[in-house]
């Protein structure tokens, strides 16, 4: 039998045969080919395209053992150690040069043992990048048994089917996507930031310093009334189910009065009510309250005609200021690990990722100068000074900072693409992401000639250039990973049809939850049925005293048994509301599930729902399936479909 080593390029197939057994090996760019781009040498994908049967003895190559003219195309993507007993591949990185300065060279070993198929994911033999004492994170493509025991906090879960065999691009946001803030530090330093800047440059009551934050009581999906001082959650419907004036609950009477008895429903929108979608909001929404409660406590210490929207127009400006001067991002960039989480997958994800031909990009509204500190981080550059380090750089093939989303996601939006150097930070035009004639400018010239890194960087722009550098011919061939309703998921979604996932980091403490209330929500159904089935022999019994005109004898038999159900009716409706209130206290005090608001799905469950193709509780969760997975909802039921599905002996 012959060896067999297939070289498959986009205008012909070349063939090189040696004995004894047969080897497929394909090779592929990841971004399809460009006429106004040079590209590096081929690399040969090994990954999850082929099998192939090995020898009982250890095999080795040697380069000698190829034409010479074949060389080229071998080296330096590949290699053959002799005597290894293995082929040791070098993982094709980047578009641009794999040597760019500071870059990290990250080799996985493809062992070849008896009674072995080729080891891409044999443990044994893999140096992760970035693993905690010798610990390795979890990836599918790593795994002996090509994939991990997925816990329920860390599965991706499906809204619309997405085959990933027909995405060719995965783009992500960085801030809460790829970088996970630590609400007990980032939020608390967002908030005394706010507050400082309402006492010293807005004017507010110096009280407002000895103020603390509790960043566990606010939680994504809320809904402020600027007008009225309320906190709303609302189900799918857009009615109010809980809501607070300040801190203080309202009862169900003051909810149905405000938002409920109204000749024209409200929709809850802009400019009267501000939407809490981001973890970003939180901060700003718990301050609000305590500016409310403060405001109807301490009568005359918030200056005259400054009312609920003030206030909250004042936090916004304030929230506002914090960011523009730049006082949050510089206290991250001097100590990233005291605000951002470590996650030691997402080097591995995105190697996956780009392992299995697909191009990586990355979208962000934060500038270069802050987007390299925190991506060498994230990526655990070991540079001590991390803002002249740009090896993180290879695991994406373009990078947009200062995109200014959602605008970005507009074609029609004029901004101009800049391209960035990334030792200076420097802006240089470009035609559309080309590269234009520098006139009269020296140094702008030799960083031009002399940049050698991974990938591009660019500042502005829109959709259009982004398209136009991946070479994207359909907007459903990109997955957009983001944690933005609006700002990421929403626009990009109904606006370009791009496929979306959502990153929704409480959803993993939700559904640990849910799993351990199975035992609540079955005697939640229970006594729901048993009120409903108390509640219509009560109708029988009203409706059978006022118009079956029973005697004496039977009209006394009918109260007693009234009575008896009415006594029933209350005993179970008082168990049923203890026992809504003690699930709805177990996920949050204040305001119960996520994506529930009594029975009925969340306003931010449904926006979930209708935008995000997929959703999961860490961007590193990709890395836990395989990169061609064909994803797949559960099945819809509408209501008359549920009841004939749960019930055991339905009535035909």
């Amino acid at each position: 039998m012959l060896l067999k080593l297939h070289f498959h390029f986009p205008t012909r197939n070349l063939h090189l045969r040696f004995p004894p057994q047969t080897l497929p090996l394909r090779y592929q760019h990841p971004i399809p080919s460009q006429s106004n781009r040079v590209y590096p040498p081929p690399c040969l994908c090994l990954f999850n395209s082929c099998t192939m049967r090995i020898l009982k003895r250890p095999l080795s190559f040697s380069l000698s053992n190829f034409s010479p003219q074949f060389a080229p195309l071998l080296s330096p993507r590949l290699r053959f150690a002799s005597g290894s007993g293995g082929i040791c591949a070098k993982r094709p990185h980047s578009l641009a040069s794999a040597t760019s300065p500071g870059a990290n060279q990250l080799h996985d070993r493809y062992s070849m043992d008896e009674n072995h198929e080729i080891g891409v994911h044999d443990s044994r033999s893999v140096d992760l990048h970035g693993s905690d004492n010798g610990r390795q994170p979890c990836i599918w493509s790593l795994s002996p048994d090509h994939g991990c025991k997925t816990e329920i906090g860390k599965q991706i879960f499906c809204n619309r089917s997405l085959n990933m065999k027909n995405i060719v691009a995965v783009g992500f946001d960085m801030d809460y996507t790829l970088a996970q803030y630590k609400p007990e530090t980032f939020e608390s330093l967002a908030y005394q930031g706010t507050v400082k800047k309402l006492v010293y440059d807005l004017g507010y009551p110096r009280e407002l310093l000895n103020w603390s934050f509790n960043w566990k009581y606010m939680v994504r999906g809320l809904v402020l009334d600027k007008k009225r001082g309320n906190i709303l959650k609302m189900d799918r419907h857009k009615y109010v189910k809980v809501a607070y004036h300040g801190f203080r609950e309202l009862s169900k009477e003051d909810k149905v009065g405000t938002y409920g008895n109204t000749l024209v429903r409200d929709s809850f929108d802009e400019p009267d009510y501000a939407l809490i979608d981001t973890l970003f909001s939180l901060a700003e929404a718990y301050l609000f309250a305590q500016l409310v409660d403060f405001k109807d406590c301490n009568p005359g210490k918030i200056q005259e005609g400054v009312d609920y929207a003030r206030i909250y127009k004042d936090v916004r400006a304030a929230v506002d200021l914090c960011h523009r001067d730049g006082t949050l991002k510089q206290m991250v960039a001097k100590d990233p690990k005291r605000y951002i989480n470590e996650d030691p997958s997402i080097v591995p994800m995105l190697e996956m990722l780009r392992d299995s031909g697909r191009a990586t990009f990355l979208v962000t509204n934060s500038l270069w100068d802050y987007t390299n500190i925190v991506m060498n981080f994230l990526c655990r550059s070991s540079t001590v000074d991390s803002s002249n380090n740009f090896g993180w750089l290879q695991y994406f093939d373009v990078v947009i900072t200062g995109s200014a989303k959602p605008g970005f996601f507009h074609e029609e939006n004029r901004a101009n693409l800049f391209e960035v150097v990334p030792e200076t930070g420097m802006l240089l035009n470009t035609d559309n992401g080309s590269p234009m004639p520098q006139v009269g400018n020296i140094s702008a010239k030799l960083f031009t000639e002399v940049k050698n890194h991974a990938c591009p960087v660019f500042q502005g722009g829109n959709v259009a250039h982004l398209h136009k550098l991946l070479s994207i011919e359909s907007s459903s061939q990109v997955l957009y990973v983001g944690d933005h309703i609006y700002g990421d998921i929403l626009r990009s979604k109904k606006v370009l049809g791009w496929r979306t996932m959502l990153v929704v980091p409480e959803l993993e403490k939700e559904v640990k939850l849910l799993w351990q209330s199975r035992d609540t929500r079955k005697e939640l159904q229970f006594l729901r049925s048993e009120r409903d089935r108390i509640e219509d022999e009560i109708h029988h019994l009203k409706w059978s005293l006022k118009f079956k005109n029973p005697d004496a004898d039977a009209k006394q038999k009918l109260l007693s048994e009234l009575d008896k159900f009415e006594l029933e009716r209350e005993r179970v409706r008082l168990s049923h509301q203890e026992a809504q209130k003690k699930l709805h206290q177990r996920f949050h005090e204040p305001w119960g599930q996520l994506m529930k608001t009594g029975y009925q799905n969340s306003r931010f469950a449904h926006q979930v729902e209708r935008f995000a193709c997929l959703y999961t509780s860490q961007v590193s969760n990709l890395g836990l399936y395989s990169p061609d997975k064909y994803y797949r909802p559960s099945e819809d039921f509408m209501q008359h479909e549920f009841g004939i599905l749960t019930s055991e002996t339905p009535e035909l």
